[in-house]
């Protein structure tokens, strides 16, 4: 499909657990286009968080193919898959993943200094992301743990955004956080994916579903239901 982004086609992984193979997914098919806004959704061991790998390029398929922007990463060199994950996929967590000796700016800029980009073009794009992520200057010389669970991920969020992804891969981005800041959360992510971005959100939380113009639901590895906003 021309304006696919991601393509997955028969992708199994399995896991060896002693002499037990486990399959995290089984044959799965799935295509998400440029723009999209999808929510996967499943109890817990049904596979979302592969699917998510896999997406994110963080794992291989053990059979499949996996294409990002029409690329199959199976036939990509470890270098050539670190500069696909930094030049196309931007990741925030649950857990928010900051490096707590750094400052949130610093935590900000870090990607770019893997991009080589000079020290004061970093400094200017970081301080344009706390604007976009709705972060207050004033902290940006404070450490992680000086800041709330929502400024955290706001920061995680500002950074995923700096090597300007055309995917914003996002797992739990609201787990740890109180309803209200997580709504802000998802709006901030909704107002992203207005722009064009394409958003993939992995979440236990039906509410996060109405964001989203897709949702798949998956259980035991496999896609049992794919809904989207024409249904």
């Amino acid at each position: 499909m021309p304006d696919s982004i991601v393509d997955l086609q028969n992708v199994t992984k399995v896991y060896t657990l002693g002499s037990n193979e486990i399959y995290a997914l089984n044959g799965v098919n799935l295509t998400i286009k440029k723009g999209d806004f999808v929510t996967i959704m499943g109890p817990s061991g049904s596979g979302k968080s592969t699917l998510l790998n896999m997406v994110g390029c963080l794992d291989l398929p053990s059979e499949g193919i996996v294409r990002i922007n029409g690329t199959d990463v199976s036939t990509l060199s470890d270098d050539e898959l670190t500069t696909l994950r930094r030049d196309n996929i931007g990741f925030i967590f649950q857990q928010f993943n900051l490096i707590q000796t750094l400052t949130a700016i610093e935590n900000v800029e870090m990607p770019m200094i893997f991009s080589r980009m000079d020290a004061a073009a970093r400094r200017k794009k970081a301080l344009s992301l706390f604007n976009q992520s709705n972060l207050e200057i004033e902290y940006a010389d404070h450490r992680p743990n000086e800041l709330s669970g929502g400024q955290q991920q706001r920061v995680a969020i500002a950074r995923a955004l700096a090597n300007n992804p055309t995917i914003i891969l996002a797992d739990e981005p609201t787990g740890n956080l109180d309803t209200k800041t997580g709504e802000s959360i998802m709006k901030l992510l909704e107002d992203l994916n207005s722009k064009g971005t394409t958003v993939i959100v992995v979440t236990h939380d039906q509410r996060l579903a109405e964001y989203s113009n897709t949702t798949i639901r998956l259980q035991d590895g496999e896609i049992y239901h794919e809904s989207g906003e024409n249904d």
